[in-house]
């Protein structure tokens, strides 16, 4: 079987229609990823994969639809993918039709494949990785109250992602990525606080120094010891860019239009709303140059484009793949994504809320009392009813400055109501797959002694 991963999916998708299929589509996905762990100072493990994995769909046309069926198989010899094939129809045949999936026309989906700069052909060696770890871990070990490690870890990735169609799409795209993260301790007995600093980035020239890395979460553990209890209270918390950004999953979550089509969501009645405050813009744009979820074309072939989920605070669009969009009486706009073994679904890219126009000093300078959040654990949110509770820890403030630490607190809301009360700091970065500048919400509760 040839090894170029083009050919494999184009022969999967012949061998379906000859053995029966009315479309197929396939995607194969080759990885290559290398990752160092050090701890203490001295290596501690290595881990290393090679892997190259191929799905297949086929569809069966039927009076009230299409049957459909994946299955997914690394054995890519052509009597396998022939075998595999043939388990697809047959499990397809069992599987009830529906006339809302279907695969992308020949004028829908893109013919071009554009460069967006998400492949670095920079290789690293497994020595380097083990000195950005150590490096890193030696960093954060030195700055002063810290005690212990619980590791720093270094990795190098590459995938290929191949996608071929029987309506005659045939897309690939190579992506890389480069990460360094460290975890240390400060204080000792009862009286540890732990925190991490990590950089994960498409090109090798974009990574952060890993001994500022290192600094960073030395700095960020340090800072957290000798933490103090509160009282249940109600006043406005400071939203931590490290934070901030679960508001953007909150929103993506609540516009998915798989819980959309389900009316399962706090947002189902929301479109063409004021959900946030005027002024305020939360932009989904798969094109952003070397991010993190940039993509040349989605799940099912389509090109997206940048599209505003949010516009001057009010709700714009939801998040659809062609089916979704198709049981909503809407088009796609190209947010699919799949694994090898299940179907596309709808799934955000690159989002990010627009910078306000004042300091996060400024959030901060009026706030009589308040909590400076830095970490959020738990519960998270009811995407059915937008209830919203979190274990929370960070720091006090006391008239416009921040005092001492305070952690076992949990900050309830609803997120409605949080979006509403949000002012915006300027201090934007695109750090992540979201990102939000740091964030003021006022009149939140919080629940401590």
């Amino acid at each position: 079987m040839t090894t170029n991963n083009t050919d494999i999916a184009a022969f999967a998708v012949e061998e379906a229609l000859k053995a029966g299929a009315d479309d197929a589509d396939c995607v194969v996905v080759e990885s290559r990823d290398t990752s160092l762990r050090t701890r203490l100072k001295e290596f501690e493990n290595i881990e290393g994969s090679e892997s190259r994995d191929l799905g297949i769909r086929v569809f069966l046309k039927g009076a009230k639809g299409y049957q459909t069926a994946i299955i997914s198989t690394n054995n890519l010899l052509k009597n396998n993918l022939s075998q595999t094939v043939q388990r697809a129809i047959d499990a397809a045949k069992l599987a009830p039709a529906d006339e809302h999936t279907k695969l992308a026309e020949s004028g829908e989906y893109t013919k071009t494949i554009k460069d967006l700069q998400i492949y670095d052909d920079k290789e690293v060696s497994a020595n380097k990785l083990k000195d950005w770890a150590l490096e890193a871990e030696s960093a954060a070990l030195a700055v002063k109250g810290v005690t212990n490690s619980e590791g720093a870890e270094a990795s190098y990735t590459t995938d290929e992602t191949v996608m071929v169609t029987s309506k005659g799409f045939v897309g690939s795209y190579k992506s890389s990525g480069y990460s360094v993260s460290v975890s240390v301790i400060a204080g000792a007995d009862n009286l540890m606080e732990t925190d991490y600093e990590y950089c994960y980035t498409r090109f090798l020239e974009d990574l952060v120094n890993p001994s500022e890395i290192g600094r960073k979460a030395g700095e960020l553990t340090v800072r957290k010891l000798n933490p103090r209890k509160i009282k249940t209270c109600k006043v406005p918390i400071i939203y931590d860019k490290k934070v901030s950004k679960s508001f953007l999953s909150s929103l993506c979550s609540g516009i998915n239009g798989s819980s959309i089509v389900k009316k399962s969501s706090f947002l189902s009645d929301k479109m063409g709303q004021q959900i946030f405050p005027a002024g305020i813009d939360i932009i989904d744009d798969p094109k952003i140059l070397r991010a993190l979820s940039t993509e040349p074309f989605d799940a099912e072939g389509f090109e997206a484009e940048k599209m505003f989920l949010v516009k001057d605070g009010v709700l714009q669009n939801w998040i659809l793949d062609l089916r979704t969009a198709s049981k909503l009486g809407l088009k796609s706009n190209a947010r699919a994504s799949r694994g090898i073994s299940s179907a596309p679904s709808p799934s955000s890219t690159n989002v990010y809320m627009n910078a306000g126009n004042v300091t996060p000093e400024s959030l901060i300078k009026d706030v009589k009392e308040g909590l400076y959040l830095t970490d959020a654990f738990g519960m998270g949110m009811n995407g059915v009813t937008g209830d919203y509770s979190q274990g929370a820890a960070g720091f006090w403030i006391e008239n416009g400055e921040l005092t001492y630490p305070v952690s076992e607190i949990t900050i309830a809301g609803n997120m409605l109501d949080m979006f509403k009360n949000i002012t915006v700091a300027n201090d934007l970065e695109m750090r992540y797959a979201k990102n939000a500048p740091t964030l003021r919400v006022d009149g939140m509760t919080i629940a401590g002694t």
